[in-house]
This record gives structure tokens, sequence and C-alpha cells, in this order.
């Protein structure tokens, strides 16, 4: 395979890569990195640097949509890309000094756990919680755009909600575990490539109890800044490769554009399904090729 065929090849695994995370909300790097180190046998240090680069891309052009719609909560994601960004930090150091193959396994664990959660749908935290000190001290509480009341049957309509300005509170809650719980996100982030949003979306929204639209469309514009910490180690240290990395970043980016064109009219479910499916084999391949040292 020469260098066009090769990347071309790579440009069209990153746009089905890219647009199955648009899709599922898991983000494509989980997809990316096993997919260059499996496939294509290209080293997982390089394959780390070329998500890093394709996750700021897709945050960057998808978190200034979601902030327009009023969902993001910026106060939130700034406070918390504190711990993050220290973490990412701290993955990429980390990440210089720990074998392929372990990184390989830990990559293995992340997939099967983005898999387990895949499975599950959004759980919404629960109503009329009283204000958290901590939170109210910070003014981390927020609104959202309100969806519309349905009847049975009825489909959920955002931009109804949007569209009529009506917005519903929130109040933030358990602030020092959701922190803690962001700096694990950004050491995996760093450590693996990858925007670890299903450990942000985790915290904000089981931990800290925040509603789900909040906690996705929150992490999708942390995952970018969470991304570009660790991004500048791996630069820095020669991992990331331009001629890899363009194509991963244009091929996610427009996988993603196009995944969120589709989603309106997607089984979301059966997606996230066939996404776990997908991932699951992944990563039981990762950890059985990082015991193997072959990595």
């Amino acid at each position: 395979m020469n260098t066009v065929e090769f990347t071309l090849v790579v440009a069209i695994g990153s746009f089905f890569a890219g647009m199955l995370g648009s899709l599922t909300g898991l983000g494509g790097g989980v997809v990316i990195v096993p997919l260059l180190t499996l496939v294509f046998g290209v080293d997982i240090r390089y394959a780390i640097g070329a998500s890093l680069v394709s996750v700021i891309a897709t945050s960057s052009g998808a978190a200034a949509a979601y902030l327009r719609e009023g969902y993001s909560n910026m106060r939130v994601g700034m406070f918390l890309e504190v711990a993050t960004t220290v973490g990412a930090l701290s993955g990429a150091f980390i990440a210089g000094y720990v074998s392929t193959s372990a990184i390989a396994i830990i990559f293995g664990v992340v997939l099967l756990y983005s898999a387990y959660t895949s499975f599950g749908g959004p759980k919404e935290p629960e109503k009329g919680l009283a204000p958290d000190p901590v939170a109210t001290f910070l003014r981390l509480d927020g609104t959202f755009p309100a969806d519309r009341v349905r009847g049975a049957g009825d489909a959920i309509s955002v931009a109804a909600g949007g569209a009529s300005g009506a917005r519903e509170a929130y109040h933030v809650r358990n602030v020092p575990a959701g922190f803690g719980l962001m700096y694990l996100a950004g050491l995996l982030s760093g450590l693996l490539g990858i925007g670890s949003g299903a450990v942000k979306v985790l915290a904000m929204d089981q931990a800290m109890k925040i509603p789900f639209k909040v906690s996705t469309t929150t992490s999708n514009f942390m995952i970018g800044v969470t991304a570009a910490a660790s991004a500048g180690i791996y630069l820095r240290r020669g991992y990331i490769d331009p001629g890899l990395a363009l194509p991963v970043m244009l091929g996610v980016l427009a996988g993603a554009l196009t995944g969120a064109l589709i989603l309106p009219g997607a089984k979301v479910k059966t997606l996230r399904m066939v996404f776990g499916v997908v991932i699951a084999a992944l990563g039981v391949q990762m950890i059985f090729e990082g015991v193997r040292g072959k990595l």
C-alpha cells in the first residue's frame, strides 16, 4: 500500500469512526486508536497523537453550536477544566514512561467500560434537589432549554423548547466528587489520546446531578481543551505525525458532522448497541495484543 492509498484508507476509516462517535455520544477517539494500531499497524503513541488532534477539531466545531443553543454550562466547564487539564498533563507525562503494552491493556479496559456505558440510556437526575453550598458559592447552577410537555408516545422536541424561550433550572451537587472524577478523566485522556467523554458525562450526570443534555454538551466543550493540553506534550516528543494526523482529523470531523445530520432520524438505541459490541471486541483485542506484547 503506497502513501496515497494509506492516507485515503485512514481517512475513510476515520470518517466512520467519527460518525459512530457522533451518533452514540462517546466520541471517535475510542475507535481511532485501536483502528490505527490493530488494523494499520501504527505505533500506539503516534495513534494517540493523531487521535488527540482529531478530538480537538471535532470538539471545537460542536462546542460552538451547543453553546449558541444554550445547553453548555460554561462556568461548570471552565471550573472542571482545571482538574481535567492537570489530569491530561499528568497522563501525557506518564505516557512517556509506560510501555506500549501497558497502555494497550489500559486502553482495552477503558474500551470495555465505554462499551458497558453505551448499552445504558441516560438517567435524568432527581427533581427538586436543594441547592449545594459549594455550587452556590461558585455560581455553578444554571438553566437549559426546556422540552415541551409530552404525552404518551410523543417524542421530545428540543427545538420547540428552545424556540419558545422556556428554560428549566437545575442545581449542581457533589462538586468535590465531580472534580476528582474529572482529574481521572483528564488522566485517561492524556494517557490514551481519547476525549474520555464517558467518564466526564458520568461525573456530571451521576455524581453532580446535572441534566444529561447539559452534561453531554458541556463534556463536548471540555474534551477539546483537555486534548489540547496533552497534545502539546505529544507534539514536543514527536508523536504527532502531520501525514497521519491530517487524514484522521479530516475524516473524523466529516464523520462527526454527518452523524449530527443522521442523528434526528436514527434509532440511537440500536446504534449504541452496535457501537458497544464493536468497541467491546476492540477492547478485548487490545488487551490480548497488549498481554502478548505485540503493540
